[in-house]
């Protein structure tokens, strides 16, 4: 009997149709000699410092740091609903005596390998384990995969950089956190890779506020349907004085050169998740987390490829596949504009086995047809379309553009150089493809504009009597149009996502720049695909940045952060260094205890340098006591602040005994709870609460379940209470 480990219910469900048959009991699936059971995402985690069982990292004081467990590492069962029922239904079957061997089905990556083998792990697993690596939850898949496997062995280098990426992060996270945290008198999150992240947003929003607008001038000429530029001027009497060279119409220009060239845009490459999410911020406004929870959705119900890949090609093994999702119109009508499908696909662009290091790149299953969309979320059915789209997109005929750039100057100033140039859309190849799915720019079709909001495109067609060597008249004066410098453009989800893959923009170092751009070693930017999105959604959570719109800035709060933290733990280079040792880990390129090593080093350095920098910059602390405040204190008057996810009075002080009891040990001890009957509070409505002592809400649970308002009353003794005298009946 085969026990196989899927990551999550679903995936079980899909092993257990695709090897056929089979009866689903107590979380395990029955079908021929096979036992299919799952995991709910990790089940075993790493203990936190204040569960070891020595209590020497219960309290958060500076004494206890660093906290480094090495050797004596420590995990324990998810504290997630139904996670501990779920690893006993696993360690029961593990320990049946039933099977005599056990496959890996978790999914194909280092997430995957580590829930996998941290389970295995915990129950002393002795069996001999199977990798199964299956690219889609397809049956056909699924089962040639079954009949692929490779020992476990083989995959040796990636579950150990599993191990070390949650290591390194429990190692640098616990400690920098604790560490600036007591010395800030308020909780702060720093992260591996978080906080880098954070500082480049930082950064750019410091760029665009240190930025000084300096005018220019250009001067534009009507040469009758279109148009000579001269030169940008910061000096105004410049512009000037070429504007009155052509004062009057009818001044005559001499044509220097006139170059044609016929430019060929090469269709886009095949998505990876990263390319998907940025493309669906930015023609949908679709957060990066969205787009994931829907791709990981049409993965689960059989309907795209496995999301959480970093490739943009396919392997020649995977040809023919692509050659069937080609084929006859399941995936045209309802996808894309059934005119502008290419006759004749070139399925081989998107071909390269080395670009191609565990998953392909994102496409639809053969499952996908237009009957499907109407019953999928809308969030869904963007991306699918947008998946077949591109699809179509990447194996279609070059967009090809016959652009003509003319070079002319007024007649006696040699010295002074005009140029136009002119783009026309000769065959619209990939680009019309998906054009019955997008959004109005509402522009007009021309070019991209220039700083001063002009078209760099002619109003009109240069004419064929424009050639080399002639002299030609103005049709009127010229005119002097002013423009001004642009500072960077905040980030948005999508350029922030491109930021944190292409790291390798902030590095100095040229041989690790050249690293991270090098598509083969898979070791770019900060994070991974799998990761990004949440890395985002963490520090928007954590009031480090906020969403305007479309753009992503820092706010008062994660400016203050990146002002305290070492200069190494913000910077983009350290953690893309960390990245990069992973990746050399995972292909059997360094040696992880060598690896772990180093990441120890560097947690032990972290409390030293946290205290260096509040002893240089004393004023750090009350800076960010200052962005934490919520109002008065109903019961003293002092500000209050939020400690962790409770608000409480600034004053109060609170210490941990050797029970791992919290008491209260200077201040007036007012505090509110995050949770009042079953309603969770956000930091506006405790705002709101404090500035007008009382608020209705909406959203409260009874003991049996049912919903019901009530007005939320600040209380001074108790945080808040709830108030029924002003309820509608």
């Amino acid at each position: 009997m085969r026990l196989i480990i899927a990551e999550k219910h679903s995936v079980a469900r899909a092993i257990a149709q695709a090897i056929g048959g089979g009866t689903e009991q107590d979380g395990h699936i029955r079908c021929k000699d096979n036992i299919v059971t799952w995991a709910q995402g990790h089940l075993v985690d790493l203990m936190p410092p204040d569960e070891y069982q020595d209590g020497r990292w219960k309290r958060w004081d500076l004494a206890s740091l660093p906290i480094d467990p090495h050797p004596g590492w420590r995990w324990k069962l998810s504290s997630a609903d139904g996670a501990a029922r779920q690893y006993r239904i696993i360690d029961r079957l593990i320990h049946s005596g039933q099977c005599d061997s056990i496959v890996n089905a978790c999914d194909p990556d280092r997430e995957g390998e580590a829930i996998f083998r941290r389970i295995v792990m915990h129950a002393h697993a002795d069996c001999p384990v199977m990798r199964l690596w299956a690219p889609s939850l397809e049956g056909h898949a699924i089962r040639q995969a079954l009949d692929s496997m490779k020992p476990a062995s083989d995959y040796r280098g990636l579950a150990d950089a599993a191990d070390l990426r949650a290591k390194a992060d429990w190692l640098i996270g616990m400690n920098a956190t604790r560490a600036y945290s007591v010395l800030a008198g308020i909780h702060m999150s720093v992260g591996r890779v978080q906080t880098p992240t954070l500082w480049m947003v930082v950064d750019r929003d410091d760029r665009i506020s240190r930025h000084v607008s300096e005018p220019y001038w250009i001067v534009r000429i009507p040469m009758g349907g279109w148009t000579l530029t001269g030169p940008r001027h910061t000096d105004r009497s410049d512009a000037d004085t070429l504007a009155n060279l052509f004062a009057d119409g009818g001044e005559p220009v001499n044509i220097v050169d006139v170059e044609h060239t016929k430019r060929h845009e090469k269709p886009p490459r095949l998505y990876d998740l990263t390319a998907l999410q940025q493309d669906m911020n930015s023609r949908y406004g679709m957060p990066a987390s969205r787009t994931l929870d829907a791709l990981q959705h049409l993965y689960e119900n059989k309907l795209a490829t496995y999301p959480r890949t970093d490739s943009r090609y396919i392997t020649g093994a995977d040809l023919d596949t692509l050659n069937r999702l080609l084929n006859g119109n399941w995936r045209v009508n309802g996808f894309i504009n059934p005119e502008a499908r290419t006759a004749n696909p070139r399925a081989q662009l998107v071909v390269d086995d080395s670009k191609v290091a565990g998953h392909t790149a994102i496409l639809p299953t053969e499952n996908v047809n237009a009957d499907i969309l109407g019953a999928l979320e809308d969030g869904e059915r963007l991306v699918l379309i947008r998946i077949v789209a591109r699809m179509w997109e990447s194996v279609a005929e070059d967009a090809i553009h016959h652009i003509i750039r003319v070079t002319a100057h007024p007649a006696g100033h040699e010295d002074v150089l005009l140029t136009a140039t002119m783009d026309t859309t000769v065959a619209q190849g990939w680009k019309a493809i998906g054009q019955q799915h997008e959004k109005s720019d509402g522009g007009n079709g021309g070019g991209r504009a220039d700083d001063d909001g002009h078209s760099g495109m002619t109003d009109g067609f240069i004419p064929d009597a424009v050639v080399a060597g002639a002299v030609i008249t103005t049709a009127g004066a010229a005119e002097i149009h002013e423009g001004s410098t642009k500072p960077p453009k905040p980030f948005t989800e999508a350029s922030l996502l491109s930021a944190m893959e292409h790291a390798s923009r902030y590095l100095e170092d040229k041989d690790l720049k050249a690293a991270l751009d090098d598509d083969t070693s898979h070791s770019g930017g900060i994070g991974t695909p799998a990761t990004r999105a949440g890395i985002i959604e963490q520090l928007l959570s954590n009031g480090y940045l906020e969403r305007g719109g479309k753009t992503i800035t820092s706010t008062s709060k994660g400016r203050i952060l990146i002002d305290m933290v070492a200069p190494m733990h913000r910077d983009p280079a350290t953690t893309a260094r960390m990245e990069q040792a992973l990746n050399q880990v995972e292909h059997g390129q360094l040696d992880p205890m060598q690896v772990l090593d180093q990441f120890r080093m560097e947690a032990a350095r972290i409390p030293r340098q946290a205290q260096e920098i509040f002893r240089g910059n004393p004023d750090i602390a009350s800076r960010l006591r200052a962005t934490e405040e919520y109002g008065g204190c109903p019961k003293c008057g002092n500000p209050v602040i939020k400690r962790g996810k409770t608000w409480q009075c600034s004053t109060n002080r609170r210490s941990r005994d050797n029970s791992g009891t919290w008491t209260n040990t200077a201040g007036c001890g007012w505090t509110l709870w995050p949770v009042i009957a079953g309603r969770n509070l956000t930091d506006a409505n405790v705002r709101s609460l404090l500035s007008e002592e009382r608020i209705r809400l909406t959203g409260f649970r009874s003991k049996t379940g049912k919903k019901f308002s009530a007005d939320l009353v600040a209380d001074p003794e108790r945080g808040a209470v709830l108030d029924f005298s002003g309820r509608r009946r």
